[in-house]
């Protein structure tokens, strides 16, 4: 049994991201501090929650995903429709076609000028979005940020995936064990600015510095911007420069496809590993040729699911956002509100050769 899959059974993921798959990842926006005086936060925090109170049918309850056309992103709102329709509420799903920092503002105000109810979003850059969201809390709408942050001032809770410090950890593991214990490591990002992304790596590299991980040198942090040629492009990039690289960690589903993608029909195939985040059915042909021998994820679906249920509970007033506020999530069942505000999934799957046709997502 890998060290990894030891961890992703028995760890014990508590509030405190974290943490997409891209499948989907901080630089530019709004500093916090203009942040916060641009636009105050919605005075929820003398609110009392009713974990009675009922859910009432038509809520209209809209998801801003990273970007659109995205394989995890298609997943995790798919996850969040089911929900909305258990619920009887109104989905909607809007979005920008790329994931700059600063390209879901116009989005979130229009989802404030039809009403929405309740507005799911995984955040590209904390701060950006601020402003919009705050002014969307003063409006009666619940923010849920879910799968990569706002800044805390500007929703009333976040779904993560898992902890931050867990998933961090999870890839310092993955460089180790497929690196053979030594060697050059390179990381294949997202955006810059992803929060989520940013969180994880800056774990992973304070494990790094722990004497377990003395014969690890990660070499460079790139981006491919969740953009699958551009990814592509990059993995191509980093064998050039890095000619005697060992991995590449990958904690977006679009970058680790892109990764396995290029090297399983290039000379390094055998020779560099490719692990991170990614879904079954995008990794199934890479696992069963050989490119890639294990890596990790959690159900994408179920953060959409779970989003969503955040959000109705929210506008019902179940709950306020609290620290230890609970309330039931459907088929998911209940969940306990963490440390500012998170509300965190639940440990990742480890898929290799001997698993992964047992999934499909």
């Amino acid at each position: 049994m890998s060290l990894l899959r030891t961890r992703s059974r028995s760890l014990l993921l508590v509030g405190g991201l974290g943490v997409a798959l891209t499948l989907s990842s901080c630089s530019g926006g709004t500093t916090r501090e203009n942040q916060n005086d641009a636009a105050a936060p919605a005075a929820t925090s003398t609110a009392t929650a009713d974990p009675s109170a009922t859910i009432p049918e038509g809520l209209k309850i809209a998801f801003l995903p990273k970007q659109l056309n995205n394989p995890y992103t298609d997943i995790e709102v798919g996850g969040g429709k089911e929900g909305v329709e258990e619920l009887k509420g109104s989905y909607s799903l809007v979005g920008p076609n790329d994931a700059s920092a600063s390209s879901q503002v116009s989005y979130i105000n229009t989802l404030i000028q039809q009403q929405q109810d309740v507005i799911n979003i995984a955040a590209n850059d904390p701060n950006a979005v601020c402003p919009s969201l705050n002014q969307a809390r003063q409006a009666g709408i619940k923010v849920v940020s879910f799968d990569s942050d706002a800044d805390a001032s500007c929703r009333d809770v976040f779904v993560n995936q898992a902890t931050t410090e867990g998933i961090g950890q999870t890839l310092a593991e993955q460089a180790l064990k497929e690196s053979g214990g030594s060697g050059q490591v390179a990381v294949l990002s997202a955006t810059a600015n992803a929060t989520n992304q940013n969180a994880w790596i800056a774990v992973m590299q304070e494990e790094l510095k722990k004497p377990e991980y003395s014969g690890i040198q990660l070499v460079e942090v790139a981006y491919g911007d969740d953009d699958d040629q551009k990814s592509f492009q990059q993995t191509q990039a980093l064998l050039q420069k890095y000619p005697d690289l060992k991995a590449i960690v990958s904690p977006t589903t679009v970058g680790i496809a892109a990764a396995a993608r290029y090297i399983s029909t290039s000379s390094y195939k055998g020779k560099v590993a490719v692990t991170g985040l990614g879904t079954p059915n995008q990794m199934r042909e890479y696992v069963k040729d050989g490119t890639v021998e294990e890596f990790a994820l959690w159900n994408p679906a179920d953060i959409g699911y779970l989003a969503a249920y955040a959000g109705a509970a929210l506008q019902a007033g179940q709950i306020t956002g609290k620290e230890g506020e609970t309330f039931t999530a459907g088929r998911l069942g209940e969940y306990t509100i963490g440390a500012s505000g998170e509300i965190v999934l639940g440990p990742p799957t480890t898929f290799d050769a001997a698993n992964i046709d047992q999934f499909n997502f």
